[in-house]
């Protein structure tokens, strides 16, 4: 598996930068924070794209993907919706990244909800990704539907998926999230496996105290985590498993994804230490639970 971060750990900084960051400190690809805040947003134009694509080639580094904030479950308008994602495929698609990511974003309760609230946040989550996927197939890219917020478990974001039924549109799964959620890591992984595109990692001191903490100082189950991909990695294929790509579509999610994702959320709590002084220790405690679970 390789690894990543993504830019939410450095708000604001210049690409070269990030790239050089990401470069020494061992990892492989960037997970890019879609927000006119940041440096590559939907509003970049052609040049600038090119230019993304150019400075990524000359680091030797990926483009994992590029985070978006749409909320596909949310009450409200499509058309608002479905502009923003399409805006974030093409955004990818000219910089080479695989996948988008966007949020559930349902009324606020819908984890605690009645069946009827549920469905109907799923139902809207279900007709703006299918509305989509065409076009993320036709520019090979796929939508990554985050486990948070009103859909934070893996159980939640597969019933979604389910429906849509393309290969174009899969998960992330955010770690935080389903383990907020009082999913446990192997079923969420059970959930998930069909549809998954990458992983989200990161470390808090406790459901209560979401501040950020360096990996491993913290109660995640990364370990956990990490033990359950790389044991799915090693396992042969079941018979249920989704049928692979046809012509003209995404491919479908892995068993296993290629990357982890250190996710430090900088922008949100500005008065943690920088990231940066800790991108070593990060990718050295990542790569540490590869090894140990291989």
């Amino acid at each position: 598996m390789r690894l990543a971060f993504s830019t939410l750990g450095v708000p604001a900084m210049p690409l070269p930068e990030v790239l050089s960051l990401a470069a020494e400190s061992g990892f492989h690809g960037v997970e890019l924070r879609a927000h006119p805040e940041e440096p590559v947003h939907p509003e970049l134009d052609g040049p600038g794209r090119a230019r993304v694509v150019r400075q990524f080639h000359d680091a030797g580094l990926d483009v994992l993907a590029v985070a978006g904030y749409p909320k596909v479950a949310a009450p409200g308008d499509d058309e608002p919706v479905l502009t923003a994602l399409r805006d974030l495929v093409h955004l990818a698609h000219d910089l080479r990244a695989p996948y988008v990511r966007v949020f559930p974003g349902g009324p606020e309760d819908t984890a605690d909800a009645g069946q009827a609230t549920r469905a109907e946040s799923d139902a809207t989550a279900v007709r703006r990704l299918s509305e989509v996927a065409p076009l993320a197939a036709d520019s090979g890219v796929r939508i990554l539907l985050e486990t948070h917020d009103s859909h934070r478990t893996g159980a939640a974001v597969a019933r979604i998926l389910r429906e849509v039924g393309h290969p174009a549109c899969g998960a992330l799964w955010d770690v935080l999230h389903t383990w907020r959620g009082g999913e446990q890591p192997e079923e969420t992984h059970r959930q998930l496996a069909p549809h998954l595109g990458y992983v989200q990692v990161k470390d808090v001191a406790s459901r209560e105290d979401l501040t950020p903490l360096p990996p491993g100082a913290g109660v995640l189950p990364l370990a956990e985590v990490v033990e359950l991909l790389t044991r799915a990695e090693d396992a042969p294929p079941e018979q249920s498993d989704p049928p692979g790509p046809v012509p003209g579509e995404a491919p479908v999610g892995d068993r296993v994804p290629d990357w982890l994702c250190w996710e430090y959320e900088k922008r949100w709590y500005p008065d943690i230490p920088e990231l940066p002084t800790l991108l070593p220790r990060v990718s050295h405690h990542l790569l540490d639970l590869l090894s140990r679970s291989a």
